[in-house]
């Protein structure tokens, strides 16, 4: 059989299968509507109160916000109970503060543990920890909460304070900062790992130098997300901070400092006219402040992640 130079070239008529272009069926096509129309109302039922929430709040808060006493004054000498005009600048400072110090003491020890988990799998100590930091993970707040008070306020008199406060947040943080910096890590290709060896440079500069600052942005994101997650965290600040100060308060060892939860918490126990003002305007301030958190975390992600040129 002789084979024409169209044939040969492979420009030639090529012959179909007559089911390689036939029409989806209609039963497919059914399918495929419904489930397209289960999965569109499922979103729209997880949306509505999502959006709800949202609305509620900043129709209830607005008004607070965009006083500027709000976000400068404090509580003192005002009766928020039945005065309109004090500010929470007290609330919002604790609660930086408390947060501040649960992250510097809880990232250091979350990262190392992560860079043993990914970097030293052959570690006899990768199995306990791993699923000790599981278990850690599950632990709910409350729980956290009440071990921080036996330990360390009644067993060691150690008093309530805003330092208790962080104490109990660190127990929450870690789990979540070591999962996230794990899975970064693990996304560092070994070729990176293996290229740094081959130069003769040791394993602690290889993590240091190149496995870290690759995984940076990830890892950055994830503490970040932890933050905004221990934020509004109500348990510990109702049994381990004390009662609250009206005054900006800046020393964690002492009783009184005030933090976003706690003035939430207290303007609705108090059940006056003007509480709902407050408490509103807190939660809003509160949704706020981690939604420029997670905005921080999301533009971390982005422009610190390793280039590709």
């Amino acid at each position: 059989m002789t084979l024409t130079a169209d044939e040969l070239a492979g420009s030639g008529p090529v012959k179909q299968s007559p089911s390689a272009f036939r029409d989806v069926s209609t039963g497919r096509r059914l399918r495929n509507n419904g489930a397209l129309i289960i999965f569109a109302a499922c979103f729209v039922v997880g949306v509505i109160p999502l959006v709800w929430l949202l609305w509620t709040v900043i129709s209830q808060g607005f008004q607070a916000i965009t006083d500027p006493n709000w976000w400068f004054g404090n509580a003192y000498g005002v009766d928020t109970t039945t005065q309109y005009g004090a500010g929470i600048s007290q609330a919002i400072i604790g609660s930086l503060i408390q947060v501040a110090i649960a992250t510097l003491i809880s990232v250091p020890i979350a990262v190392m543990t992560a860079i043993m988990l990914v970097e030293y799998p052959t570690s006899k100590l990768v199995k306990p920890v791993s699923f000790m930091v599981d278990i850690l993970a599950g632990v709910p707040s409350i729980v956290a909460t009440l071990f921080i008070f036996t330990v360390f306020v009644i067993g060691l008199s150690m008093g309530q304070s805003a330092f208790m406060v962080s104490l109990a947040l660190i127990l929450l943080m870690v789990p979540i900062v070591v999962r996230s910096t794990e899975e970064m890590l693990k996304l560092v290709p070994d070729e990176l790992r293996e290229a740094s060896y081959a130069l003769g440079i040791s394993k602690w500069k290889t993590i240091v130098r190149i496995v870290v600052p690759t995984a940076l942005s990830g890892m950055l994101s994830g503490i970040f997300l932890a933050i905004a997650r221990v934020m509004g965290e109500t348990a510990p600040v109702l049994i381990l901070a004390g009662p609250a100060s009206s005054q900006v308060q800046t020393d964690p060892f002492s009783g009184g400092m005030s933090s976003l939860p706690l003035f939430i918490k207290d303007m609705w126990a108090a059940g006056q006219p003007a509480s709902s003002f407050y408490y509103w305007g807190a939660a809003l301030t509160l949704i706020i402040i981690i939604a420029i958190l997670n905005i921080i975390a999301a533009l971390l992600s982005k422009y610190l992640a390793p280039k590709t040129k």
